[in-house]
């Protein structure tokens, strides 16, 4: 009896409105908030907007703090000096603007999703995008990328809805306006990408749903061009017209060059490489809706992505976060997917070494019937071995990397334990159902069986701090008591300090001094970042400690 009432509980839980959202975030908010104990920023791109949004808040002009008109617009250092105002200067401070802004991400996908394809397969597709590697990172990285998708995903979700409630057309129309608008503010002209792959959605189904011809959408628009209008008008009355004309620049300068010789098939590689094994299922999802569209989202669901994906490729700047955009699209893709594949394992196949030979009909997406042969019929059934085998395989190299690997190698190897265990799953939900009986291990355990594994690893790469803690060398050396006590009590001046590591320094310094050409500027006794590959100084001086390339400084002593 007590049973019965518990499982009648859980059944009124599952059915709660509230419980999805908060199954999401019990699933989401670890992965974001496990850490190693110790944080570091990332050099570039994340060490810039730290240090740019600090000189903004300790300057108190938050126009344009630097002596020549900036390339960007400063959406993301109000964002995270707003953070520092908040809760103080610190690595947590800055992530924490895209930490919030990845939480709405997924939760926006899954209304976006639970509209197009139904409320099972959106939720499949949010957990999904919380367990890609690239979009996690990036979740945690104080950078505008994922703030960006986000008004990107919110604008989708309003046109949806304007769709959908008539009534309230004008103010969903008008929030997708607003949220391009100040997309604009937080990514500059990169906001342009998104909005070019979502005009095939916008001028196909014009007829249908008359989003451009909404004259609140051209409103939101201003009005949440607004901000960075009157940013660029305060810069202009320092900077003249150059503070307009640097935008363009910047823009001109990314899409003339080849960074990283990353050729036109670089992406072709990369998002499959850091969406595995999505991509995959996304690739099987694209395949099923071309088979069988969705009808009034199929320009949406699979017309932004193929868009975007061709923009990404021609943009001659091409570096992996530039594509976080489409991760989302790679996530409602997957589900479609997955989904499909877990319609078979309910059909089931007739045993191992079965002659079936004839056909069966599978349930598709938005309840569609695909004819699935018995080849078809068999997919689940392989790729749970195959992922089986490899999961043994990474087992035993977890163990022999345990068994004999130092401290830095048996982080690593608790990284390809938990992968490989977690892919144990799905032979054994397989053999389970198919060779036991146990019929309870629906397709919804061997779905699971899927997202399992990539979370347990995702939450030891950010418990070992391979996510989080990017420069541990210059974190240690910074909290070694006899530096960060000389940090604390006086101003470090920079000596032609700049590079990678510069930024770091520049950032976590507490108290600046000067900006110097020549060691020789300083006063004796006062401290300073010099290169450490730069010729013998001739000034008497101490090192205090060296830090990659840099050496502390203090003038006036050779002990």
């Amino acid at each position: 009896m007590q049973i019965k009432n518990f499982y009648l509980l859980w059944q009124q839980i599952h059915l709660w409105g509230g419980f999805t959202y908060i199954s999401l975030l019990v699933w989401i908010l670890p992965l974001l908030l496990f850490n190693s104990g110790n944080n570091s920023l990332m050099a570039h791109d994340e060490g810039l907007y730290a240090w740019r949004s600090r000189m903004m808040f300790e300057s108190g002009d938050w126009i344009n703090p630097w002596s020549e008109p900036h390339q960007k617009t400063p959406g993301p250092y109000w964002l995270i000096a707003s953070s520092y105002k908040l809760f103080g200067i610190s690595d947590a401070s800055v992530r924490l603007t895209s930490m919030i802004a990845g939480i709405l991400s997924i939760l926006l996908l899954y209304e976006i999703g639970k509209i197009i394809l139904g409320q099972k397969v959106a939720w499949l597709a949010a957990a999904i995008l919380n367990v890609e590697f690239l979009w996690l990172q990036y979740c945690r990285l104080g950078t505008p990328d994922v703030p960006m998708i986000c008004l990107v995903l919110l604008a989708i979700w309003s046109f949806l809805k304007a769709e959908l409630n008539p009534k309230y057309r004008s103010f969903y129309s008008f929030i997708a306006g607003l949220s391009f608008g100040l997309g604009f503010l937080v990514r500059s002209f990169m906001i342009f990408l998104p909005i070019v792959a979502l005009l095939p959605y916008l001028i196909a189904e014009h007829r249908r749903h008359r989003h451009l011809t909404n004259p609140m959408f051209y409103l939101g628009f201003v009005v949440g061009l607004i901000p960075t209008l009157t940013w660029i008008w305060l810069s202009s009355q320092r900077f003249g017209n150059n503070s307009f004309e640097q935008l363009f620049r910047f823009v001109f300068r990314l899409g003339s060059n080849d960074r990283g010789d990353h050729g036109i098939l670089f992406y072709l590689w990369n998002v499959p490489a850091k969406a595995f094994p999505w991509f995959f299922f996304a690739v099987l999802g694209l395949v099923l809706l071309l088979r069988r569209p969705i009808p009034r989202y199929q320009l949406i669901l699979v017309g932004f992505p193929v868009v975007l994906f061709a923009e990404l490729s021609i943009f001659s700047t091409r570096l992996p976060h530039y594509s976080l955009a489409l991760y989302p699209f790679i996530a409602l893709l997957a589900s479609v997917g997955l989904d499909w594949l877990g319609g078979i394992f309910s059909k089931g196949i007739r045993g191992v070494g079965s002659t079936d030979t004839g056909y069966r009909i599978c349930t598709g997406v938005g309840g569609d019937k695909l004819i699935s042969s018995s080849s078809d019929l068999k997919l689940p059934r392989n790729l749970s071995y195959a992922f089986g085998m490899l999961g043994i395989l990474l087992v035993l190299a977890g163990i022999v990397a345990f068994a004999v690997g130092g401290a830095e190698i048996r982080k690593y190897a608790s990284v390809v334990l938990a992968l490989g265990l977690g892919w144990l799953i799905l032979p054994l939900v397989w053999l389970g159902r198919y060779r036991f009986g146990q019929k309870f291990l629906t397709a919804r355990y061997w779905m699971v069986g899927w997202l399992i594994p990539a979370w347990l690893a995702l939450a030891c790469i950010c418990f070992n701090g391979f996510i989080g803690d990017y420069n541990p060398d210059v974190r240690a050396f910074l909290r070694q008591r006899a530096i960060a006590q000389i940090l604390q009590t006086n101003p470090i001046n920079f000596v032609q300090v700049g590079g990678k590591t510069g930024v770091l320094l520049n950032f976590y310094t507490p108290h600046h001094g000067k900006e110097v050409q020549q060691v020789s500027e300083l006063i004796t006794g006062s401290y300073a970042w010099i290169s450490a590959k730069q010729p013998a100084l001739s000034t008497p001086h101490r090192v205090l400690g060296t830090v990659k390339d840099y050496q502390l400084i203090q003038l006036g002593s050779e002990k």
